[in-house]
């Protein structure tokens, strides 16, 4: 379908992606190789995490800031963006936020996808001292942020006075690699009340996940919101994420995964299986189509096993952006 567009994450360590290397400047550089082969591809986008413990649970394992990584990535590409998702609200002052992304903007030369979130993981939350407020009070501290973010983006002396976060005329120069041009900021979530309405009065894109049937659902709330505040709904970016594992026709993906789940930390075939569109390309392009359909013009893919193994990203370019891209 003609008007898709498609990211991929790299192999950053959030989710034991890299434990098959032990060297942690190997494991950089592997994550590193990733991005360069998709830059070279008919991706849009390399996308990384904001965490800082793996997951499913909290281990001894790399995993790299999302804020370096992404900076140096957009060293060592040329024409692909890079993206977060998404950044938690939490873990930064959202004034600080808006300057580390006007910064990467332009290291980038204008290529930044600035994701944006209010944070679940309650363990890093934790670990590294920031408390673990309730959602009402993360929501609310979220919303604030945005508000911030926007003005840091688009004025020259900003001010703020709320009540988890203040401004008082921070200069922000440059704002963006172009005069003029504002840093496209992805909020994810699907928050009917607070999320979605955000996206509709701020956000260039959003990020939603669940079936079909839900983005739909959602995606006709945020026109809704869109409509209310006078905001074209065609002007913002559609994304929905999917964990995908695409293999060769006729392979026995189980037996083909084996190594890959070991360096998962031992997952079963069933987790995986649970986890992951398995399968060939044209039975994930059939998955990726009902996202479409439903209203999706923005793929992000999560595909395991890339920093030992480009095959996978080569047979869904193949497979599934050729297809629908």
């Amino acid at each position: 379908m003609s008007g898709v567009r498609f990211g991929v994450f790299v192999p950053q360590g959030w989710r034991m992606d890299l434990t098959g290397i032990a060297d942690p400047v190997e494991q950089f550089e592997a994550m590193t190789r990733v991005a360069k082969e998709a830059d070279t591809g008919p991706w849009d986008s390399i996308w990384v995490y904001d965490h800082f413990h793996t997951t499913p649970q909290p281990t001894q394992n790399t995993v790299f800031e999302s804020w370096t990584i992404s900076a140096t990535l957009a060293r060592d590409t040329e024409r692909i963006h890079i993206g977060q998702m998404v950044n938690c609200n939490g873990y930064r002052n959202p004034a600080l936020f808006a300057k580390m992304a006007s910064t990467v903007d332009v290291a980038s030369h204008g290529r930044l996808y600035a994701g944006y979130g209010a944070g679940w993981y309650e363990h890093e939350w934790r670990a590294y001292g920031y408390g673990f407020p309730e959602t009402k009070e993360r929501m609310a501290a979220f919303r604030e942020g945005v508000q911030i973010i926007h003005k840091m983006w688009t004025e020259d002396t900003p001010t703020f006075s709320g009540t988890y976060y203040s401004i008082d005329g921070p200069i922000n120069e440059p704002k963006s690699a172009k005069p003029g041009r504002k840093v496209p900021l992805w909020i994810g979530g699907s928050g009917e009340k607070v999320t979605l309405k955000l996206v509709a009065q701020y956000g260039d894109a959003c990020n939603i996940g669940g079936d079909a049937e839900t983005i739909r659902h959602k995606l006709e709330v945020l026109q809704g919101h869109c409509e209310k505040v006078g905001r074209p709904y065609d002007e913002i970016t559609k994304s929905t994420s999917f964990n995908v594992y695409p293999v060769a026709p006729g392979a026995d993906a189980e037996q083909q995964t084996v190594r890959l789940r070991e360096t998962m930390g031992n997952v079963s075939w069933e987790n995986f299986a649970k986890s992951h569109v398995v399968g060939t390309p044209d039975v994930i392009a059939e998955r990726i189509q009902q996202a479409i359909d439903a209203g999706a013009d923005y793929i992000i893919t999560y595909i395991p096993g890339l920093a030992y193994d480009l095959d996978p990203l080569h047979r869904y370019e193949e497979g599934v952006i050729a297809k629908l891209g």
